[in-house]
């Protein structure tokens, strides 16, 4: 089955010291493009995490978030010494340059990233448990693609069947509007009362019918509608693929309605771009 690009998945666990939670999120981009975010204590996660989503999923842009909500109930507060001291030292560095400088609060260094630091916590441990929750995030999220792939699938396939009788309906038209048109001009010279040169007026019907020949155009739009059928069954990363067949049914589609003589085929042609143009909107959001 083909894959949307577009999808959301969270997932909470609670571990012995809190709970961790992911949340990721993908759109549709021409690339794999992720956007990591995730807290100081778990940076190291990082090569892993795109190593999963590179082995996962070939192209969009995907938000991943984690958040872990420490259980701090009956936690005696504990001080990183050292780095609240440097800290200091810092600031006092650049109050020095500095004509009146303003008290410095100890709440502001408390604060800051790593001076209050989590009694008995296991990075390691923590650690394992994030990257196997991101696994199940992962998995979450894949899941939401592969079922509104097959929903995009679906439209995409109604889509190539109204092009699919578009297509037979002009195929069956097309002599009937040849033997209007050819009524058509005969009715002209008639009106004008000429004098009609039968060979140069054979002549004027077959360069009609040259100019209005559109079997090739109808034959190469059957051709491409088989062929996004056997991609979109085929599955997989088929998002470029389909993204360049739409191009060229959007070729043919144009060189139709430019050979268009009739109103009725002018329409067809009409009916058959915005159909086009409604899956390619579709394809955007393929893998």
């Amino acid at each position: 089955m083909v894959h949307s690009m577009t999808a959301f998945a969270r997932v909470e666990r609670a571990v012995a010291l809190g709970t961790l939670s992911w949340e990721l999120r993908s759109v549709n981009h021409r690339y794999l493009e992720p956007h990591l975010r995730l807290p100081e204590a778990f940076r190291d996660l990082e090569g892993a995490v795109r190593e999963a989503l590179r082995q996962g999923i070939s192209r969009g842009k995907v938000e991943c978030t984690l958040r872990f909500n420490e259980e701090s109930t009956g936690k005696p507060l504990q001080v990183d010494r050292e780095r609240a001291a440097q800290l200091v030292a810092a600031a006092e560095t650049v109050a020095s340059l500095i004509k009146q400088p303003a008290a410095l609060n100890p709440l502001e260094v408390l604060a800051w990233p790593g001076v209050l630091v989590a009694d008995a916590a296991d990075p390691q441990a923590l650690n394992l448990e994030a990257t196997s929750l991101f696994a199940e995030a992962l998995n979450e999220l894949k899941a939401g693609r592969d079922r509104e792939g097959m929903e995009l699938a679906k439209l995409i396939n109604d889509r190539l069947d109204a092009m699919t009788t578009e297509v037979a309906m002009l195929r069956t038209m097309v002599p009937h509007m040849l033997a209007t048109q050819r009524q058509k001009i005969l009715d002209r010279f008639a009106d004008m009362q000429a004098e009609l040169d039968p060979q140069r007026l054979e002549q004027e019907l077959v360069l009609l019918a040259q100019k209005s020949d559109v079997a090739e155009e109808l034959d190469r739009l059957s051709t491409h509608v088989t062929e996004v059928r056997r991609v979109l069954k085929a599955g997989g990363a088929a998002g470029r693929r389909l993204d360049f067949l739409m191009q060229e049914l959007n070729r043919e589609a144009n060189t139709l309605g430019s050979k268009a003589f009739d109103p009725r085929s002018t329409q067809a042609a009409v009916n058959l771009k915005v159909l086009i143009e409604q899956m390619r909107e579709q394809v955007q959001n393929i893998e």
